[in-house]
């Protein structure tokens, strides 16, 4: 783990875009659009007939105000996926809402369950592939030799208050990986794929498989033909499903490797747990002191920002802003948590960055594409220490198409309903965050869902 800057108190809070941000030709939707966003018009709701141009301004940023820490903005910073794709086109509630291919991702009373189908048991004929499971870390070898045991388990009751209103359970059928045989002999072309085999009760799909490019695992799996995998899966009640795999996962011939992707149209997703390990921390780059919330650390963005030589020159606002709010509250609760040096407290922090990419990845089967107006977990990441800087709630455009979905198109619920649609999901989550309050993530996200709380009672 990366240990540069782990003495840093973290002093003041950075609550826009860094100022590399702008350099890279990211530029933060206005605070008009940020509103604008959140709305089935497409229009700024506190817009009204009449009013004057100045008022509205006032009224806009007195309401951007209120949320500024609660909802900063994405970080953007040097390799960050809006760094290599500033002008990733937003996706607005009202966009979302008219999605042609929403016709047939609504939630109804029969299609509102999401399986999540938990890591296949590797079979005596392919018990090769249980060496693929070891990453290969030479700095660390004892930490890379521990035998944490996966948590992907655990997944199954985050997704269901993070989904509240859905029925999550545990796909019903354990899943096995099989020698796979072609004309009475695994194929073993000479580029170097191998074949295996995906059984699903009767059915069995051919997954190919190689060693990593990086020689960090002996083997990866072919993510495209576990989707497949997952698409023959599907119940007919069923909304979606996600598959966990344990092992390594690349997508094409050119790509290193792969966490997660889903294919949203067909409802199905693929996460894997393998370069989430704590013993590739140091391979990763990741810098354990500034994992969210601390990424918003203000003197850690700004020394990240410099790393590619720019003369940078900072906002005149974007200085610390108050020592209060949601996002402040999330930072002071992680302060005092150590390390994670025990096996449960390293399995812990496993199941952070698994929980964050599975909801993520669901969130895509609801139709979400990836968030580019606030730091929200339905951010687009382009590596793994972006991943552990990305905040694990969903931000007021991404929350006001989940709690449309399913507090009014599904449980039928007017606006009013909406709203203690959100408050009950919140109140589940900080139930579910403080069971795992040992854990950085958790611990913050229990801070940060209590104040946020604590904000809407008193604007009630």
């Amino acid at each position: 783990m990366s240990r540069a800057r782990k003495n840093c108190i973290h002093e003041a809070l950075q609550l826009e875009p860094s100022a590399y941000a702008k350099e890279v030709g990211y530029n933060w939707p206005t605070p008009d659009r940020r509103l604008a966003a959140t709305t089935k018009s497409g229009r700024n709701p506190l817009a009204a007939r009449g009013q004057e141009v100045g008022a509205l301004e006032r009224l806009t940023e007195e309401s951007a105000s209120k949320l500024f820490d609660v909802f900063p903005g994405p970080l953007v910073l040097p390799d960050d996926e809006l760094a290599n794709n500033p002008k990733y086109p937003p996706q607005s509630f009202r966009s979302w809402l008219n999605e042609p291919l929403r016709k047939n991702r609504k939630l109804n009373k029969k299609r509102k369950t999401l399986y999540v189908a938990s890591t296949p048991e590797i079979t005596s004929g392919v018990s090769y592939m249980k060496k693929w499971l070891e990453p290969k870390v030479e700095e660390s070898p004892k930490s890379a030799s521990e035998k944490l045991e996966s948590p992907s388990n655990d997944a199954v009751e985050y997704t269901r208050v993070f989904y509240h209103g859905l029925s999550v359970e545990a796909f019903p059928i354990q899943l096995q990986f099989v020698l796979w045989t072609e004309s009475k002999k695994t194929a073993k072309p000479s580029n170097g794929t191998q074949y295996v085999g995906l059984l699903a009760g009767n059915n069995c799909t051919r997954i190919r498989a190689r060693p990593s490019p990086d020689g960090i695992f002996g083997g990866q799996l072919n993510l495209e033909d576990l989707l497949d995998a997952a698409i023959e899966m599907v119940p007919t009640e069923a909304y979606s499903i996600i598959l966990l795999v344990d092992h390594d996962m690349y997508e094409d011939e050119e790509d290193d490797f792969c966490c997660g992707r889903a294919y949203g149209g067909n409802r199905v997703s693929v996460v894997s747990t393998a370069r989430y390990h704590p013993a590739l921390d140091g391979h990763a780059g990741i810098d354990f002191a500034h994992m969210w919330p601390a990424s918003h650390c203000k003197s850690y963005v700004d020394n990240a920002g410099t790393v590619k030589g720019l003369r940078l020159h900072p906002r005149a606002n974007s200085e610390g802003g108050t020592m209060s709010g949601p996002l402040w509250v999330a930072m002071e609760a992680v302060k005092s948590l150590k390390e994670p040096l025990t096996l449960d407290d390293r399995k812990g922090l496993w199941f952070s960055r698994i929980a964050r990419t599975v909801v993520h990845e669901l969130g895509h089967c609801l139709g979400l594409d990836h968030c580019i107006y606030y730091a929200c977990v339905m951010q687009g990441s382009s590596r793994i220490a972006e991943d552990v800087r990305q905040p694990p709630y969903l931000c007021p455009v991404c929350l006001s198409k989940v709690s449309y979905a399913i507090a009014c198109e599904l449980e039928e619920r007017d606006e009013g309903g909406k709203q203690e649609y959100i408050k009950e999901r919140y109140k589940l989550l900080a139930d579910f965050c403080e069971s795992w309050k040992h854990v950085g993530m958790f611990a913050g996200y229990g801070a940060w869902l209590r104040a946020r709380l604590e904000d809407l009672e008193q604007q009630k």
